[in-house]
């Protein structure tokens, strides 16, 4: 008999949520039997949910805000990444022990190289949950930390223990691709002056009701750009790999979760912002 994947994603709120109709399109494409609902859950919550994958309940889940870091505590054992990156998205049984990864780490990895954006030096903007993704994501290139607190930026660098150097807030580097991880641009707000003229690309880690103002004018300068979508669908192609020893179809979770969110009222989503 074939296995029935039984999985979710946990948050508050997550009815805007993306990955079930990514990961049901997934299951579906492969031919395998599941399902993948969105649960409300409060942090009290939280240790529930963390029990029934553990008990095998929950084939395994995916964790978005604002819960990354509870759930970076409620596994009994974290991946190296996810432990560099203080959060947890994805939760998973390994012999009998509830493991944590992050797989937004990977799945920034996966973008940059997928929308041929020129990795070998980074100006990070952002001092939370995702930037922390992207920092760890990023290790072994020029990188450069701007947030509009130094202070929270330097910690960033600290705690994941990437080498970085950190400027103030509206720094321009030249030849730079921004990996922008705060909420500016969602709902039509402007970076600060002066930084996409600098820039060989921009990566908006999140997603809003259209493309940011910093994504149509890199675009029009017919430089190379991704955007939130893309970050969504590579990450949750490796929680499904994970969960299922399978890859998705190429391409698939991009298509369906642009397809849903042109035709979706959802709010703009921010994964760990500042």
């Amino acid at each position: 008999m074939s296995r029935a994947y039984d999985l979710a994603v946990l948050g508050s709120p997550v009815s805007h949520s993306l990955s079930p109709v990514m990961h049901r399109a997934g299951l579906e494409a492969l031919g395998l039997e599941g399902s993948y609902e969105a649960i409300d859950v409060d942090e009290a919550g939280m240790a529930r949910q963390a029990a029934r994958v553990r008990a095998g309940h929950l084939t395994g889940a995916n964790v978005t805000l604002p819960h990354k870091r509870i759930a970076a505590a409620l596994a009994d054992e974290r991946t190296t990444t996810a432990a560099r990156a203080g959060a947890v998205n994805t939760w998973y049984v390994a012999e009998g022990r509830l493991m944590g990864d992050n797989t937004d780490v990977h799945g920034v990895r996966v973008v940059l190289s997928r929308r041929s954006l020129p990795g070998d030096r980074i100006l990070l903007l952002g001092s939370g949950g995702a930037a922390a993704a992207a920092l760890v994501a990023c290790e072994g290139t020029s990188i450069t930390v701007s947030a509009r607190s130094m202070e929270k930026a330097h910690r960033l660098v600290e705690e994941t223990g990437v080498e970085a150097r950190v400027v103030p807030w509206g720094s321009a580097v030249l030849g730079a691709v921004i990996l922008n991880a705060t909420p500016i641009g969602m709902r039509g707000e402007v970076l600060p002056k002066g930084l996409t003229a600098a820039a060989t690309g921009l990566f908006d880690m999140t997603y809003g009701w259209g493309p940011s103002p910093a994504l149509r004018e890199t675009s029009a300068r017919g430089l190379p750009t991704a955007d939130g979508i893309d970050l969504l669908a590579a990450q949750a192609e490796e929680s499904f790999r994970i969960w299922t020893g399978l890859a998705p179809p190429a391409d698939l979770f991009e298509r369906v979760a642009r397809n849903a969110s042109r035709t979706t009222n959802s709010p703009p989503i921010q994964e760990g912002s500042e």
